[in-house]
């Protein structure tokens, strides 16, 4: 007799509000991220040197870039759990956060043992005076302390998208931006702590959303499952789990390279061309947050569906999620045609980076739209645990990226580089779309 759990037994619909209810706590919480180093960077601003500006940015960076590694532990959270709660299998709703927990635990106290290697070699990469290099080691010093903590908010806000309580993650990051944004400014501007100050403020922060997370998944702890040590450490859930987050981090390195070689070379083509790309690659972040929630609503609905083994939840959660972010990503080329050039005046100054970014801002109107299909297509592939799928047609997307680069760079210069960039977005949604037919017949 099988002891397989039993899919939910009525699920709930599949509606435009439903997505809309995952989806807008996401991009409200998503809102909060370029405020926070807006401030981080004013408030040490306030010390009236350059030194110590230039520490926190050094410092954010080389942690930002550390931390984002482990980013798969999100992603590969959101599709296990989000399976389990189809399938009904509230047990291993609770297991898999328990695992996903315990990665982020132990990869926190690695960073911490392996701090001095790490951050040898980060700040090797950069060229920045004495001072700020002394400064930017304090702040990494102190702010490292949290790592286990910065990572488990990882694995907690894969498991809250995965139950769909996405309003939990939004008070996190709430939770966590606002009281930096407030330690900060009373430890630096009024107790006068400098850049120590900011690292404080943000170890402190992390703890404390971290231990917010832990309470809004309270429910995962309420089952005997999440302490059961011979279900947590079952050799083939343990697999599995370490073969999908392979696969996502190999995928996201690759796409790390791109964008770091996007601005690589584009600085081959003097100051004004590199300030107007990244002026101009600021659209394609603001693209993202805004894509963010309809991607994570995505990831959740067809995890669901997949563990019900149902391939006709997977189609309409796919159609469902793809229209709302086709929708969002024509309002932003819209709105990038229009006010673009009003927000490159906003975010530079220089004449000439100004008349620079207008000569590339239809690539940018133009990146949203060709874009769309990877970025949801992303989100439908995590939801179905496919991580293998994501790997190879990044690989796929990242070759192709590389020899438009080395064909068209020499012809048409920085257009070339901007053509290269979308090839590769182009490349990535048109082979995940032709794996989304063998996606949804194994949901059977």
């Amino acid at each position: 007799m099988s002891t397989a759990p039993a899919p939910e037994a009525v699920p709930a619909p599949l509606t435009h509000r439903r997505v809309l209810k995952i989806a807008l706590p996401i991009v409200l919480s998503n809102a909060t991220v370029p405020l926070l180093g807006a401030v981080d960077v004013g408030v040490v601003g306030q010390i009236g040197e350059a030194a110590p500006i230039a520490a926190v940015g050094i410092g954010a960076i080389l942690l930002t870039t550390v931390y984002w590694i482990f980013g798969f532990l999100r992603m590969g959270t959101v599709g296990l759990v989000g399976q389990a709660a189809g399938a009904g299998d509230n047990d291993e709703v609770s297991a898999w956060l328990t695992r996903a927990l315990m990665v982020a635990g132990v990869s926190g106290v690695a960073l911490i043992a392996l701090q001095g290697p790490i951050f040898a070699f980060g700040l090797w990469t950069f060229t920045a005076s004495d001072e700020a290099e002394a400064l930017a080691r304090t702040y990494l010093t102190i702010r490292i302390w949290s790592a286990p903590a910065a990572i488990a908010v990882y694995a907690l806000t894969g498991w809250l998208v995965a139950m769909e309580r996405t309003g939990g993650v939004f008070w996190v990051q709430l939770l966590m931006n606002g009281l930096n944004i407030a330690l900060s400014f009373t430890f630096v501007v009024w107790l006068g702590w400098g850049v120590a100050g900011v690292a404080i403020a943000t170890v402190i922060a992390e703890v404390v959303g971290a231990a917010l997370g832990l309470w809004f998944c309270l429910g995962a702890f309420k089952r005997p499952a999440w302490r059961d040590w011979p279900r947590i450490f079952d050799r083939a859930k343990l697999i599995r789990m370490a073969l999908l987050n392979t696969d996502i981090l190999i995928r996201s390195a690759m796409l790390m390279v791109i964008f770091y070689s996007f601005t690589m070379l584009g600085s081959r083509f003097g100051d004004e061309t590199l300030a107007a790309n990244e002026v101009l690659i600021q659209f394609m972040y603001i693209t993202a947050y805004a894509m963010d929630g309809f991607a994570f609503a995505a990831e959740t609905l067809i995890a669901r569906a997949y563990g019900r083994g149902d391939p006709g939840r997977v189609r309409r959660s796919a159609r469902l999620t793809g229209f709302w972010g086709l929708v969002v990503c024509c309002l932003m080329a819209a709105g990038f045609w229009l006010a673009g050039p009003w927000l490159i005046d906003l975010m530079a100054k220089d004449g000439g980076v100004q008349q620079e970014a207008r000569t590339y801002l239809l690539w940018m109107v133009a990146a949203p739209l060709i874009g769309c299909a990877a970025w949801m297509l992303d989100g439908i592939f995590i939801g179905a645990a496919r991580g293998r799928d994501m790997r190879n047609m990044m690989a796929v997307s990242f070759v192709l990226y590389w020899i438009a680069v080395w064909v068209l760079l020499p012809v048409f210069g920085n257009h070339g580089l901007w053509a290269a960039l979308l090839i590769s977005f182009a490349a990535r949604g048109v082979t995940l779309g032709l794996r989304y037919p063998a996606l949804e017949r194994a949901a059977a």
